[in-house]
């Protein structure tokens, strides 16, 4: 299936030292024509790991739980899974894994990962704030919406033209995710709808938005389509090995949240609460960030908005078996959604 484009970067060329070296125009068709064997058998174990990691990041984060609250500052998480990206990035070039640039540094070319950095920090502050103006049901529900903000910004952006198959295939992934986000999942001892942490405390909290809630929300949403295709075309505009831009990206991003943690006020240590279960979840996450950007480089934002929808399943069956949380209607309701999903979008016409 070939996207209809205008723009050149849909047949953006994997670039020699680039790692996977594919076309952006084969792995955006539905079965890759153009790909040999080994390169379409690595790139598909590249997403699936990717949907695994994204899926496994909520079950981990649970089973790091001390008398039920997370005993380390979130943004001591962030902070060392920013680093741990740009610490592999630095050693994936030394070794010599991707090659290095001919010339002097293309430094030149870093300072528009700043703003890609910046971005991604408003948007995981946001995601912080918006907790105060509704409670975690509704804001599970309506961050789908952040699924058109990133097709809106993909046309405008990147001159893509998507088919009515298309966007009929990115409104079933937002519904797979609104059906999940409101009872998917449930716990055993608790017999109300919605997600298991509606009833942590002794009665559950009402759902409930504020205008400012409501407004904070879109604004995430579009910060968060806007940072991934702003992304994706910088990636593919330049003609850099992809650790090269990577470490361009986390280098801006360790020194973001490193601000962010060091303004955070007193708080635990650097280190202080981390686990074993803690360390999984931030090399699981680092890992999955240097996979995502090669989904950006040579797939696409669209690519990315499917990885995390189908990780949707792989959360919900690691919750059933690790946390003991039991599978819905709605579960399922939300699958079927995402496998039709993928079959508009990517199937044969």
């Amino acid at each position: 299936m070939r996207s209809n484009s205008c723009c050149p970067l849909a047949s953006y060329p994997g670039q020699p030292g680039s790692g996977l070296g594919m076309s952006v125009e084969d792995v955006e068709d539905g079965g890759m024509p153009g790909l040999g064997r080994p390169r379409q058998a690595r790139w598909t174990l590249m997403l699936l790991l990717s949907t695994a990691m994204y899926g496994a990041h909520a079950p981990l984060l649970a089973l790091c739980h001390v008398n039920g609250r997370v005993p380390f500052r979130p943004s001591s998480a962030v902070l060392l899974t920013e680093l741990t990206k740009l610490l592999l990035c630095a050693f994936s070039l030394l070794v010599g894994w991707q090659a290095w640039p001919q010339g002097a540094p293309p430094w030149r070319q870093a300072a528009p990962f700043a703003l890609s950095a910046l971005l991604y920090g408003a948007n995981n502050n946001l995601v912080i704030y918006l907790q105060r103006y509704m409670d975690p049901s509704t804001y599970q529900v309506l961050s789908n919406l952040k699924i058109g903000s990133t097709a809106l910004f993909y046309c405008l952006c990147l001159r893509h033209r998507l088919s009515a198959r298309q966007g009929l295939a990115l409104l079933l992934l937002m519904a797979a995710g609104a059906c999940y986000a409101a009872g998917g999942l449930q716990d055993p001892g608790n017999t109300l709808p919605g997600p298991p942490s509606a009833a942590a405390a002794a009665g559950p909290m009402p759902l409930h938005v504020t205008p400012l809630g409501l407004l904070l929300l879109i604004l995430y949403c579009l910060i968060s389509g806007l940072s991934s295709v702003y992304t994706e075309l910088l990636m593919k505009r330049q003609r850099l090995p992809l650790a090269l831009q990577n470490l361009f990206l986390y280098t801006f991003g360790v020194l973001l949240n490193l601000g962010l943690h060091a303004g955070g006020g007193p708080g635990p240590g650097l280190l202080e609460g981390f686990s074993g279960w803690a360390a999984l979840v931030v090399l699981s996450q680092a890992l999955n960030g240097l996979l995502m950007s090669a989904v950006m480089k040579h797939g696409s934002s669209i690519t990315r908005l499917f990885v995390v929808s189908c990780s949707l399943v792989v959360n919900a069956v690691l919750s059933a078996a690790l946390l003991r949380l039991q599978l819905t209607a709605a579960f399922f309701l939300a699958t079927l959604l995402i496998g039709l999903a993928v079959r508009l979008y990517y199937g044969s016409h």
